[in-house]
């Protein structure tokens, strides 16, 4: 098979993670071309060829024709092959981070190549500045890496026959260097974007019992994010809070891995989820928020998750249920208008009624004004940290016997390696890829059916839907 693939950009992060995980996977079976808006910053597993037109519309000052970049894509890949290739695998096509994408695409099928596109993130899930209003490609064969976004795509109209999931492999860690001795600090492995929910590793801080360090490993690279790490950086200063930031810009990412005593997450949302699954190859207990619809593909798979917890309970006294209320519903309302999306009064407060059961929110909700005066409170009285640890047991969990749970441990980093590693990988891209040669499909999105899944109000976080405050 011939595959060429298509991202924005091959800068290092999540996707380009992803894309050279499948490069390398299939490079003894497939031959491959990467096709990208912006040259790699280091060496790259694969031939790739750079085509300014893919990349942020940001990056560029140059207006591109949509008609002039697929002529570019049919060049670079007709140069490479002379019949072309079997398939053109896209990577995150639903963002509009280059308003002409969907348009380049459309050109492509118009020419008869075989589309495969493949979804990490949507717009309609709290990313509203990048959704693109037209409608998305049809009639090609789409891939997610989880069974909720799989789930909701069927529902907004995708066939079975035309949607694909391809759960990621997992690189377990490297063993073989001379054993890390255990050092006295918790990680948060993680670069600290506001939807990592860095405010409630903060608070999870303040319940450890053996008085560890929490350590952070990178800095964000986005404006909004950097405003929202500076401001946790300062309150943790200014509240002497026993916390190290930024220790992967001069520590070995895999010694600091090693080193730790565990592995904790508090992220309110992800795509695939490897912060569930990677701890374990390294032989580290995992703590913290677990995520139900990311984790239930890994529960499905023989890994016990059953002592995290998936609410962080707080009194809404301290935050003040109107000053919260008010947050929220303009948060609710102004993110539909901009994606042109009807919501009703009546379902706003039915759903704040469900959230705010025994007048307590779960942390996760907040954003960081109203986090910072949660951890604030905790901080001024031992009555209020007893008051969490009444409402949220999971905070005097006796982590000393958890961390002792060898058999915790060995069940679960068994259970990564059996599922997802390279082979399974490979065996299961190539068999997307057979099908999608030999069967076109008739398909669409209902963008509306879609919206009305992802802005679920029961999961509706300031932190993640609304614009940094101070």
């Amino acid at each position: 098979m011939k595959i060429a693939f298509i991202h924005y950009h091959l800068k290092t992060g999540g996707v380009t993670t992803v894309l050279k995980q499948q490069v390398k996977a299939l490079k003894e079976k497939c031959e491959v071309l990467v096709l990208s808006g912006e040259l790699p910053e280091e060496s790259f597993p694969a031939d790739s060829v750079h085509i300014p037109g893919l990349g942020y519309d940001s990056q560029s000052q140059k207006k591109y024709e949509p008609e002039k970049v697929a002529d570019d894509i049919i060049e670079a890949v007709f140069s490479r092959w002379k019949n072309g290739c079997d398939i053109i695998h896209v990577h995150n096509p639903m963002l509009a981070k280059n308003t002409n994408f969907l348009k380049i695409l459309k050109d492509l099928q118009k020419r008869r190549i075989k589309l495969f596109l493949q979804i990490h993130d949507f717009a309609e899930d709290g990313r509203p500045l990048s959704y693109f209003s037209e409608e998305y490609v049809s009639d090609c064969h789409y891939g997610v890496i989880n069974s909720r976004d799989y789930n909701i795509l069927i529902k907004a109209g995708l066939k079975k026959e035309g949607l694909h999931k391809i759960f990621n492999a997992i690189k377990p860690f490297n063993f073989d260097k001379k054993e890390s001795c255990i050092k006295n600090y918790v990680l948060y492995p993680i670069r600290a974007i506001r939807r990592k929910n860095i405010g409630e590793a903060m608070l999870l801080s303040l319940f450890f019992q053996n008085d560890e360090t929490l350590t952070i490993t990178l800095p964000p690279n986005s404006i909004s994010d950097i405003k929202s790490y500076f401001g946790w950086k300062n309150f943790a200063a200014e509240n002497n809070l026993n916390i190290e930031f930024e220790a992967g810009l001069k520590n070995d990412f895999s010694d600091l891995v090693l080193s730790a005593k565990y592995i904790i997450t508090t992220s309110i949302t992800e795509g695939f989820g490897f912060s569930f699954l990677e701890p374990w190859t390294a032989k580290k207990i995992l703590w913290g928020r677990k995520l139900p619809d990311i984790c239930h593909d890994f529960e499905k798979n023989g890994i016990i998750l059953d002592h995290l917890y998936d609410k962080l309970l707080v009194p809404l006294k301290w935050i003040g249920k109107d000053k919260f209320y008010e947050a929220w519903k303009t948060c609710i309302l102004t993110n539909c208008s901009l994606f042109n999306f009807k919501i009703n009064e009546e379902e706003i407060q039915k759903s704040f009624t469900k959230i705010t059961i025994n007048e307590n929110i779960d942390f996760g909700l907040l954003y960081e004004p109203f986090q910072k005066q949660i951890i604030s409170h905790v901080l001024s009285s031992k009555n209020n940290a007893n008051k969490l640890i009444k409402l949220n047991p999971h905070l005097a969990l006796l982590l000393n016997n958890l961390l002792n749970n060898k058999e915790l441990i060995q069940n679960n980093m068994d259970a990564v390696l059996n599922n997802y590693n390279q082979t399974t990988y490979r065996k299961n891209l190539i068999e997307i890829y057979s099908k999608i040669i030999n069967n076109s499909v008739c398909q669409s999105i209902d963008k509306n059916i879609l919206l009305s899944e992802l802005i679920n109000l029961e999961q509706f976080s300031l932190l993640k839907w609304n614009d940094y405050v101070e």
